[in-house]
């Protein structure tokens, strides 16, 4: 079965979550983030070759007024370095980047906008981190009927226990399929 058919009833969007330079190399340095950067490089080339849309949800905060900020201090200010999606799985042209400032890639932004002119009814959910922002935003495809895959080696969080608590309440909560990129490359 093909993730991204011609159908336009069953199209595919990997949302790749706040793999920024703040959250790999910077101020909330993840340094569980480098085990994630090979298979989502494999992801993401393999996506953009066979149509499947690649898109990114990025913390771009607005400093001295966003919420998040009094949580973890100053991170991922818009128009800085460290809002920039790292380099080793950058966004080309063909793909779209939504910023966010909040946890959820969904809450005031355009994703929702994005994904229903793509007609996207898939969503493969990547990036940092598996038990806040991935998980938040997951919980807004699932709130918004999409079906939901979660690549387990495309996620990642600050400790193994939250990485592991995150992608089993992904499973149990909002139904995502768990699988490996190498699986889930198979299938484009």
């Amino acid at each position: 079965m093909s993730l991204n058919p011609p159908s336009v009833k069953d199209r595919t969007a990997v949302i790749i979550v706040d793999m920024l330079n703040d959250f790999v190399t910077g101020s909330l340095k993840c340094d569980r983030a480098q085990r994630i950067i090979p298979p989502m490089q494999k992801l993401v080339e393999e996506a953009r070759k066979k149509g499947v849309y690649v898109i990114y949800s990025n913390d771009a905060h607005i400093k001295g007024i966003d919420k998040e900020l009094e949580l973890w201090g100053d991170h991922a200010i818009a128009g800085t370095p460290g809002a920039e999606v790292i380099p080793e799985i950058a966004p080309t042209d063909v793909d779209y980047v939504v910023p966010k400032r909040r946890y959820s890639g969904f809450y005031g932004t355009d994703l929702e906008i994005l994904l229903d002119e793509l007609k996207v009814n898939t969503v493969i959910m990547t990036g940092l981190h598996a038990h806040m922002c991935v998980r938040h935003t997951t919980a807004d495809a699932y709130f918004r009927g999409y079906k939901i895959i979660v690549p387990t080696d495309g996620v990642e969080s600050f400790t193994e226990e939250d990485y592991l608590n995150g992608i089993k309440y992904l499973k149990e909560v909002y139904g995502a399929e768990l699988v490996t990129i190498d699986e889930l490359v198979k299938r484009f």
